[in-house]
């Protein structure tokens, strides 16, 4: 007979086993459907072999040097491979545990610095407070009608996104590829479209806010623009709600060869200059990050480029970066 413990014990095992069937049957599934639909988009006369295809060892060595950028260790080599020849690593869930690997999270390297930066927005995003009414300013994606808050992976679902920008006619010709939007409904909410100067949000109830989220946008305005693009976003604030905002630091920009310099843009702050300017409007600033670490050029004042591109992520040493990114509180 089985003591109470041991049952116990035994249909924890159970339950266990049975999540992990569970969640095999959902990769399967997921699976099954990517290949089906890679299948589906693959061009007539394409004879080449998918991923899908290859035999366990070719697939096996793809992974590592797709998602790693290198040939596979000796240890995966002994303990991976052998799972994925017998069927009980699929290749979903191979490379599954190769992006969930300390090596991809910790050791990734982005060779382009435009690639790296939004990277590092994504995750800057991922941590922004939740808001049932945003209003992000300058928030129109050149190529996704949702907006950029949404498309870069604002993780909760609102009431209402209202992303701010100037008409089409009114922008550097460089952000003119995507024509008036009015309203786009996405898996977090409705998205609605008004064309305005962003410093002039008088067509917007104080208080009617929760979040206001400014994510390279506020260099595009001058510095008098700037402090009422502040007094305008403290105004529409929910007290006690907040404002974001991302931005090159002027300081590591100045390091940079002039052709790198976006054209429109019209003020790049250093750190303590943008930190006294948001405290001045009346916020209180909540975090300071940055996003892009200089690497070793934060000691003498050099610029790499690859180096900059190699260290994407949040970083606490905000004024060692390349773009800061502060998350602000209107005092409740």
């Amino acid at each position: 007979m089985l003591s109470e413990d041991s049952k116990r014990d035994r249909g924890r095992v159970n339950e266990a086993v049975r999540g992990v069937a569970r969640r095999s049957e959902r990769l399967r599934d997921l699976y099954t459907r990517s290949k089906a639909a890679r299948v589906a988009f693959r061009s007539p006369g394409d004879h080449g072999l998918s991923f899908d295809d290859l035999v366990p060892s070719a697939a096996f060595r793809m992974a590592y040097n797709v998602i790693l950028q290198r040939e596979p260790d000796p240890h995966g080599t002994e303990t991976l491979l052998p799972a994925v020849e017998a069927g009980a690593l699929s290749y979903p869930e191979l490379v599954e545990t190769l992006w969930g690997s300390e090596e991809f999270m910790t050791h990734r390297r982005f060779w382009r610095l435009g690639p790296s930066l939004h990277s590092s927005r994504c995750e800057f995003i991922r941590t922004l407070p939740q808001g049932r009414r945003i209003l992000d300013l300058g928030g129109t994606h050149q190529h996704r009608d949702e907006g950029a808050l949404v498309a870069m992976g604002y993780p909760y679902d609102f009431d209402e996104l209202i992303i701010v920008d100037l008409p089409v006619d009114d922008r550097h010709e460089i952000y003119q590829a995507r024509g008036s939007l009015t309203e786009v409904p996405t898996e977090r909410g409705p998205v609605r479209y008004q064309y305005h100067s962003m410093a002039d949000l008088s067509r917007y109830e104080s208080g009617s806010f929760d979040l206001v989220y400014s994510g390279q946008t506020f260099e595009h305005v001058t510095e008098a623009d700037g402090d009422a693009v502040l007094e305008q976003a403290l105004r529409v604030l929910r007290p006690g709600g907040h404002m974001a905002i991302d931005t090159p630091n002027g300081r590591v920009t100045r390091l940079q060869q002039e052709e790198f310099i976006d054209p429109d843009h019209e003020v790049e702050y250093d750190e303590p200059t943008l930190t006294t300017k948001i405290q001045r409007a009346g916020f209180e600033v909540v975090t300071v990050q940055g996003l892009n670490h200089l690497g070793a050029g934060a000691a003498d004042d050099t610029f790499s480029m690859a180096e900059v591109a190699h260290r994407s992520g949040i970083y606490a040493a905000a004024a060692d970066c390349y773009l800061l990114a502060y998350i602000c509180r209107k005092p409740a």
